[in-house]
């Protein structure tokens, strides 16, 4: 702990990294002053009505990654998210298109021309996401159903996107961190207070239960965290030897190397996409109006839906394995076997007792095929336990034991919130958790980086270093 302390008191004592850790807390108050401005023309206690209804849609994730601006619709309401769907679309694009990739691989150039890109495409989804927003407040009487009531909420949201979008870039430059995704870590932690005060409450309450579930629920919680963090930093070394080369008088390589490939890859993005796909329902939902005296196709749809939701037995097994099939979908993307090998192959490197060229694609195909397995199922564990612990499991609706699955569990004394959860907020999902520990992994690392560099000690002491996700 002593060093820890030490650690902070380097961080400021160092002219270069105070400032930049000033800038960066500074520009993250910006962002949270801002929340608390709401754009024109919203009846805030209607849009707290509607809120109540729509909060488990795909409006909730929007919400989690905008910080709770989008339930007050403030200025941010959209938060980073349209700049986060512009960068995964590029990305996914580079594979489809070859000047995109081309682009790519041109270094800094290209990299600056591919962030141009992408602040144009993030304009472009703001103006599209801002109309449906303004669309939605109007048919449920949250703001005025005139023409002047889109275009102003359209220009309002779309400005205070932009202008996220460049505090994050700032941070990037002149701060400490990557700017999107502290923003987004700013926005969980700001309403973590809030979930302590109602884990808090159950302590007070006096119910010996109540005060267990608490206990089980940090326990998990650390657990979980300490899970994250040694699968994050987590790596497999695949050796890499390059061959003596004459360039000129010079003789190149000979010198042997690792290639670290993390288990977890894909971060947290293969959850986010299940997440939004399955929320994509019942946000439908909510612009199809129906009469509950008539059974159409569109009362048996709300009925389904109504069913299907976070805790339902079917629910969760759908979200595991589209966060299975989106884990493998994401790394193919942004991990090319093939071109890994390649670039291996034209500098001179190989692996030992591989041939070069498609036996070292193969190879590295099965590792990375194993990899993202145990990744994957690392996703879904972090995904759903937390999920389960806080929504609950419908144990009734299991096939052949449900039924008497169910009346045991209600009728046993501390058993009673499995199938209705423990009822605490968003908080201490599994997604919150992931975006939470990776961040601070990250900006640590990069703290440490800075730290070491000027001769100063770590968090961690002389000789040991933090790895950070990207590492």
């Amino acid at each position: 702990m002593d060093k820890f302390f030490a650690a902070v008191r380097n961080m400021f004592s160092v002219p270069d990294l105070r400032k930049r850790i000033m800038f960066t807390l500074g520009l993250l108050a910006v962002y949270r002053f801002g929340a608390h401005i709401t754009a024109p023309g919203i009846d805030r206690e209607q849009l707290k009505r509607v809120w109540q209804e729509v909060g488990s849609t795909l409006l909730g994730v929007l919400d989690l990654f905008s910080g709770g601006n989008f339930q007050t619709i403030s200025v941010f309401a959209l938060g980073v998210t349209p700049y986060i769907t512009a960068s995964i679309i590029l990305q996914l694009m580079t594979t489809v298109f070859p000047a995109l990739k081309k682009l790519q691989e041109e270094g800094e150039a290209g990299r600056q021309k591919i962030n141009q890109y992408t602040r144009y495409l993030t304009v472009v989804l703001c103006l599209f996401q801002t109309f449906i927003v303004a669309r939605w407040l109007q048919a449920n009487q949250v703001g005025d159903a005139s023409v002047t009531f889109v275009l102003t909420t359209m220009l309002t949201l779309t400005t205070g996107t932009i202008f996220v979008m460049w505090l994050g870039e700032q941070i990037t430059e002149r701060g400490i961190g990557n700017g999107i995704s502290l923003l987004i870590f700013a926005g969980i932690v700001i309403g973590l207070p809030s979930g302590a005060t109602q884990v808090l409450g159950k302590l007070r309450s006096g119910d010996t239960f109540a005060v267990l579930g608490v206990i089980a629920l940090v326990a998990v919680l650390i657990g979980l965290i300490a899970f994250i963090v040694f699968v994050e930093t987590a790596r497999r070394k695949v050796p890499i030897s390059y061959a003596k080369r004459h360039v000129g008088r010079q003789v190149v390589g000979g010198q042997q190397t690792v290639m670290p490939l993390k288990v977890n890859m894909g971060g947290v993005i293969p959850v986010i996409f299940a997440s939004s796909v399955l929320a994509i329902p019942q946000t439908a939902l909510q612009f199809i109006q129906y009469d509950p005296n008539v059974q159409d196709w569109r009362f048996k749809i709300h009925g389904f839906f109504q069913a299907f939701h976070g805790g339902d037995p079917y629910y969760e097994l759908f979200f595991a394995s589209l966060i299975v099939i989106f884990t493998f979908f994401y790394i193919t993307i942004i991990f090319n076997v093939e071109e890994v090998a390649d670039n291996l192959r034209k500098h001179g490197g190989f692996i030992p007792g591989i041939r070069p060229g498609r036996t070292t694609a193969e190879f590295l195909n099965t590792i990375l095929t194993r990899l993202t397995t145990v990744g994957a199922l690392y996703l879904v564990l972090v995904a759903l336990i937390p999920q389960i612990m806080l929504s609950g499991f419908n144990v009734g609706r299991l096939p052949f034991v449900g039924v008497r699955l169910e009346e045991f569990v209600t009728t046993t004394p501390g058993l009673g919130w499995i199938p209705r959860g423990m009822g605490y907020q968003f908080y201490f999902g599994g997604t919150s958790l992931l975006i939470l520990v990776g961040v601070a992994m990250d900006t640590v690392q990069q703290i440490e980086a800075q730290l070491v560099m000027r001769n100063y000690d770590g968090f961690f002491g002389p000789g040991s270093r933090l790895r950070g996700r990207r590492n």
